[in-house]
């Protein structure tokens, strides 16, 4: 355990990044292994060792005869290239050249002897590892750096490690869109004030309301205070209805979240098994009608199908209903399909294209020599290789129906994420736009997390690689 915890901590001591944390987290801890530091500085014989090891080769000559090797060499090199240097540029040359080879020469020599002598150099890191060995320290350090410990444990195993920075970069995504989002918003020429009070509101009612809300700061100073907003989790009132944007925000998720499982369930359903075949029985007759199926479900409009079914199966045949209900599973079917058509589309698609490039690879026909059954073939063998870009291809749209369908809400009258951005966007209420995007940076950056540690689920060769990332 011990040995474990001070091999992380010294990995993380040659990273910039997580020696910046280290420092941080532990700063209570600093002062004790400071002290130590200290201590075993003015003891430190592998200083002493190199120091003895160099005056000795500076007595045997070696330093003056390295010079003149470097001199020797450096005035041939010149003479080759036919350049000529002055005195003093010559002699800096040399002396680096000789420097940088005479140092090398003590670095040998000093790894040598210090092995042979059970010698090592003192470092800040090294006593930092040393002092984990003493129990009294350690559990002092734990009370005072918890903190410290806690990134030291999610360092030591590769997967917290991978998820840990995915997320930390996520919040510059964050903070790098709301950026971009509200400098949009602030030299956008509509004025929120003017659209929710109504032209007929005076010029002291306009100032009351951006004084209100700050919108009448300066640029910096907003923009400011849209960041301490995202680090307190407090987004703020919409400017309609002075409703807490969050709250808003959390209230409709649902409802997205629900459309958009469903239509998930919808394509992955009918498109791998429709992609599986098609690969499969190339070029066949259900090969062609499925291209075309897949072409059409690809260029068919969301709104356009959308009305069509309400046309349809709603007014015509009274069997489903026209708009969305809470809690009424009937009306899930009609905007399930619509988003689920195109996203079957696209998966179809990708689940043939990618099983036709591996169906026909080397392993796949020493599978076959070996007698194995068919089924066995096409779903271990080829489905399993071919997973990676399906997966890629469900994740991202997964993602971009969680951030809000906005055509099938409206189509369908269903009061999601997406409808609910686009509706305040034309005010603009800033508050909620902001808290709208953010959100959907959020739930994009999560979906390519998720499939990017699928991915070391589905391949063996990227499992390797991620254990010793």
């Amino acid at each position: 355990m011990i040995k474990s915890l001070g091999v992380s901590f010294e990995k993380m001591y040659k990273r910039p990044f997580y020696k910046a944390l280290l420092f941080i987290f532990g700063i209570l801890s600093l002062p004790f292994v400071f002290i130590k530091y200290m201590k075993n500085k003015q003891n430190n014989g592998y200083i002493r060792l190199r120091e003895s090891i160099y005056q000795r080769l500076e007595q045997d000559g070696v330093k003056d005869e390295i010079y003149s090797k470097a001199q020797e060499q450096l005035r041939n090199k010149l003479s080759f290239f036919k350049k000529e240097l002055s005195n003093e540029e010559f002699e800096r040359q040399v002396k680096e050249i000789t420097n940088k080879q005479f140092n090398e020469i003590i670095k040998h020599e000093l790894n040598t002897m210090s092995k042979q002598q059970k010698v090592s150099n003192v470092t800040f890191c090294s006593t930092f590892v040393e002092m984990f060995n003493n129990k009294l320290f350690l559990t002092v350090s734990i009370i005072l750096s918890f903190p410290m410990y806690l990134v030291i444990l999610i360092f030591s195993n590769p997967y917290s490690k991978y998820i840990f920075e995915r997320l930390f970069m996520m919040v510059f995504v964050i903070f790098g869109v709301t950026w971009l989002v509200f400098t949009i918003l602030y030299l956008s020429p509509m004025d929120p004030a003017a659209n929710i009070l109504g032209q007929t509101a005076t010029p002291d009612q306009v100032a009351q309301f951006n004084s209100i809300y700050g919108l009448d700061k300066p640029y910096h100073i907003q923009l400011l205070n849209t960041f301490k907003s995202l680090f307190s989790f407090d987004l703020g009132k919409s400017y309609v209805g002075n409703e807490d944007v969050l709250t808003a925000i959390m209230r409709k998720f649902p409802v997205t979240l629900q459309l958009t499982f469903a239509s998930l369930i919808i394509a992955v359903l009918i498109a791998i098994p429709a992609g599986i075949i098609s690969a499969i029985k190339q070029y066949s007759s259900f090969d062609y009608i499925f291209m075309l199926g897949a072409l059409l479900g690809l260029s068919i409009p969301n709104f356009w199908l959308g009305l069509i079914m309400i046309l349809n199966f709603s007014i015509k045949m009274k069997w489903l209903p026209a708009t969305f209900i809470v809690g009424d599973w009937k009306t899930l079917i009609m905007p399930s399909i619509v988003l689920g058509t195109g996203l079957a589309a696209s998966v179809a698609r990708m689940t043939r294209s990618s099983m036709l490039e591996v169906k026909n690879a080397d392993y796949i026909t020493t599978a076959r020599a070996k007698g194995l059954d068919e089924k066995k073939v096409i779903t271990k063998h080829i489905l399993g290789n071919a997973m990676i870009p399906i997966v890629t291809v469900i994740g991202l749209q997964f993602g971009g129906m969680l951030g809000g369908s906005a055509v099938t809400e409206k189509v369908f009258n269903i009061n999601g994420i997406g409808s609910f951005i686009v509706d305040k966007q034309f005010i603009p209420d800033i508050p909620i736009v902001l808290a709208g995007v953010v959100y959907v940076a959020v739930i994009i950056s999560l979906a390519n997390l998720i499939v990017d540690i699928m991915y070391a689920f589905l391949d063996p060769r990227i499992k390797s690689k991620m254990k010793s990332y």
